[in-house]
C-alpha cells in the first residue's frame, strides 16, 4: 500500500514538472513570438492575439469540455492525472506569462527551443502516465465518433490549427510553427523511448555457437539464440541476438569478422535497454 502511495506522489510530480517545463516552453518561445504550434496551445494563442483572452484559460476552456467527452475513455487513473495535467499547464501558462521577458526575438530559435522545451515537458507528463489534454483528447474523439485512426486525427487537429494561424499570423509564421511541432514530437519521442544508447547486433553465421561463446566470456554479454529458416536455401539456421553499448560495436564486428568472416551481421539502434547489464527496469517505472 505504501508503495501504491508513493508510486501515485510520483506520478502527480512527474506531471506537474512536466507541465511547469510544457508552460515555460510557451510563455518564453512560442507564445510572444506568435509560433502556434499546433494543438490546443496554438489555437489558445491564435484566440489570445485576436481576442486578447489569457492563452493558459483558452485552454482550459477547450479542453474541460474535450476531457468530459472522453472520460469514459480514459480510465479513473488516467483521467485523474490528465485532468490535473491540464489544469497545471493552464495555471502555470498564465500565472507566469505576465512577468516573462522573451530571450529572443529571433523566430527560428523561439521555434526550435520552444519545441523542444515544450516536448521535454509534454515528454515528461506522458512518462507519469498522465496528458495534458489537448490534441491526443481530440484525436480520441475523432476515432470514437469518425472511424478515424488517432493519428489521423492529430493529424487533422494539428494542420487545422497552423492553417488558422497562416490566416492570422501569415505563412511565414506558419512555416516555423511547422518546425516547432516537428521537434516537440521529435523530442517527445526521446524522452519516452530513450537517446539510443544501445545497439542491437544480429549474427547469422554456421559457426554461431563459437561466436555466442566469445560474446558471453569475451564481452562478457548476453545472447540469446532465435531459430531462422532462410527464404531462398530453404535451411534452418540459427540467429544470435545480442544487445551492447555503442563502445561495443567494434568489438563485436571484430570477433564475428575472426570467427567467420563469411557471417551475416545487422547492427540496429536500441532507443532503451532495461534488466541486466543496462538500466535496472525498476528505476523507469513511476
Amino acid at each position: 500500500m505504501i508503495l501504491l502511495r508513493l508510486k501515485v506522489v510520483a506520478e502527480f510530480l512527474g506531471v506537474t514538472a512536466g507541465s511547469l517545463i510544457t508552460a515555460l516552453g510557451l510563455v518564453f518561445f512560442l507564445i510572444p513570438l506568435k509560433i502556434a504550434a499546433g494543438g490546443v496551445s496554438g489555437l489558445a494563442t491564435v484566440v489570445f492575439y485576436v481576442f486578447k483572452w489569457p492563452v493558459g484559460l483558452t485552454m482550459l476552456l477547450i479542453n474541460i469540455p474535450l476531457f468530459l467527452l472522453s472520460l469514459r475513455e480514459l480510465g479513473i487513473r488516467f483521467g485523474l492525472k490528465t485532468l490535473y495535467g491540464t489544469i497545471a499547464l493552464s495555471v502555470f501558462t498564465d500565472l507566469i506569462g505576465p512577468y516573462v521577458t522573451p530571450p529572443t526575438e529571433n523566430v527560428l530559435l523561439a521555434s526550435v527551443y520552444g519545441g523542444a522545451i515544450t516536448g521535454l515537458g509534454m515528454g515528461i507528463v506522458f512518462r507519469a502516465g498522465g496528458s495534458t489534454g489537448g490534441t491526443d483528447l481530440g484525436a480520441r474523439l475523432i476515432n470514437k465518433f469518425f472511424r478515424i485512426s488517432v493519428g489521423q486525427g492529430l493529424l487533422i487537429i494539428d494542420a487545422f490549427v497552423i492553417t488558422l494561424a497562416g490566416i492570422v499570423f501569415g505563412i511565414e509564421l506558419a512555416l516555423y510553427a511547422l518546425i516547432s511541432l516537428y521537434i516537440t514530437s521529435h523530442v517527445i519521442d526521446l524522452v519516452q523511448e530513450g537517446f539510443g544508447y544501445a545497439k542491437a547486433a544480429l549474427i547469422i553465421s554456421s559457426r554461431h555457437e563459437e561466436i555466442g561463446q566469445a560474446i558471453l566470456y569475451q564481452l562478457n554479454r548476453g545472447a540469446t539464440v532465435l531459430r531462422g529458416k532462410g527464404l531462398y536455401t530453404n535451411q534452418e539456421r540459427d540467429v544470435i541476438l545480442t544487445v551492447i553499448t555503442r563502445a561495443e560495436v567494434s568489438k563485436v564486428k571484430a570477433l564475428v569478422s575472426q570467427i567467420d568472416p563469411r557471417a551475416f551481421v545487422i547492427v540496429t539502434n536500441v532507443h532503451e535497454a532495461l534488466g541486466e547489464g543496462f538500466k535496472d527496469i525498476t528505476e523507469e517505472v513511476f
